[in-house]
């Protein structure tokens, strides 16, 4: 039995938004990807529109998750450390899992059954610490700054909003509203909705960031992913000319630069941040495996492994990050939308 403090309720749906969007644009930092048919939604656009999902053809949703009744391919379990976490699988094969407890998707399995994602060995599991790996959130800040790192909402409780079948394919929304303890390092309202969908070969993203103050306010976010690899063998590419801040050899005073190199590799301690990061970068894990990492409206990527500095484990993962660097400021009723699509190809 999942603890009383973790089991689910529903919630009720937020207050009609402006869409604030941009160009296509990519990634984000560290610590903590085929040819794209992107079937990621429209451009973002400044509009007004409710939060409600429309009825589109080929979707099935399901009752509340206060029912806990659930679209095919969703389900609720307990997970480590008695964490309740989601697990989606879809018909074609391919299975993801989700924790609440940060929204962190910690594994996604292609049909043959390799996980694509990377968990670190000394992730913790207890409510108290983020999840080192899978793909962690950064909100509402990305890196060091006046609150915890990246921000609180890895750290908290997220919900279940909705599940729904979609083309076949499963999907779960999750939601993050204010509470005591994001006010008591950043004192606004909000409503974030995190929405992931599980099809064959590919994992698709949605974050959704809402204002629901009376005044305006700034964050920055990223999705900091881990990906399981032979960093040796490990390449990116797609980031040629972007302009960089290098956080090697201080990460306090990042180098301003521009990417040279048609492949990014990782012969050592890698931490660089391309700001005006192209919608699409190829990544060569090392292990056999090509990903496509996909985005609208994430304009950076950062490239990160820490070498020697987690001897035990960064051979076997790299992170390659969508995020959004420069400081974004909503106001009340605005919301600000991102996507990204990891596919193997």
């Amino acid at each position: 039995m999942l603890a009383p403090s973790l089991l689910l309720r529903a919630l009720g749906k937020a207050p009609p938004s402006t869409e604030v969007s941009a160009p296509l644009l990519p990634r984000s930092q560290a610590e903590m990807a085929a040819p794209c048919a992107l079937t990621l939604p429209s451009p973002l656009s400044v509009s007004s529109s409710s939060p409600r999902r429309s009825r589109r053809s080929g979707v099935v949703a399901m009752a509340s998750v206060g029912q806990k009744v659930y679209a095919p391919g969703v389900a609720v379990s307990e997970g480590n450390g008695g964490l309740p976490k989601i697990d989606i699988k879809s018909p074609h094969g391919s299975e993801a899992e989700i924790y609440l407890f940060g929204a962190c998707v910690t594994s996604w399995k292609v049909p043959n059954g390799k996980d694509l994602l990377f968990v670190r060995p000394d992730a913790v599991f207890n409510g108290q610490k983020p999840i080192s790996g899978g793909i962690p959130h950064c909100f509402p800040q990305f890196g060091p700054g006046p609150m915890q790192q990246h921000g609180f909402a890895r750290n908290m409780n997220w919900s279940i909003t909705d599940s729904e079948v979609i083309e076949g394919d499963p999907a779960v929304t999750l939601e993050l509203k204010d509470d005591s303890y994001s006010r008591s390092m950043w004192d606004f309202s909000f409503q974030a909705l995190y929405k992931v969908a599980l099809h064959s070969t590919s994992l698709s993203t949605t974050l959704k960031i809402t204002n629901t103050d009376d005044k305006p306010f700034s964050f920055n976010s990223a999705l900091h992913s881990y990906i399981r690899a032979s960093i040796s063998g490990v390449s990116v590419k797609g980031l040629k000319g972007c302009k960089t801040l290098n956080k090697d050899p201080d990460p306090t005073n990042p180098l301003e630069g521009k990417e040279e190199r048609e492949e990014v590799t990782f012969p050592g301690f890698v931490d660089c941040v391309y700001l005006g990061a192209p919608s699409e970068l190829t990544l060569d894990n090392g292990l056999g495996d090509k990903i496509v990492i996909s985005n609208a409206n994430w304009s950076d990527a950062v490239l990160w492994n820490p070498h020697l500095q987690m001897e035990a484990c960064y051979k076997d993962f790299v992170c390659v990050e969508n995020a959004k660097i420069e400081t974004l400021l909503l106001e009340p009723k605005q919301s600000w939308v991102a996507e990204q699509k990891i596919e193997l190809i």
